[in-house]
């Protein structure tokens, strides 16, 4: 039987959805917000993804 992956699962495909949105949003950001909240905004989206996954991962040890 098949257990399938952590892509399988919704919440890690929304978590991508977010991740790829926030990047977008923050590219739009005044230049001056760009480097530090930009940058920021889009390593705490990103994070979402890899940790839903290290948690998938950890289950099935």
């Amino acid at each position: 039987m098949r257990k399938g992956t952590y892509k399988d699962l919704e919440i890690c495909q929304l978590a991508h959805t977010l991740a790829v949105e926030c990047h977008q949003v923050s590219l739009r950001l005044p230049k001056f917000e760009m480097y530090e909240e930009g940058s920021q905004l889009r390593r705490s989206s990103k994070s979402i993804s890899s940790l839903i996954v290290e948690g998938f991962i950890h289950r099935f040890r």
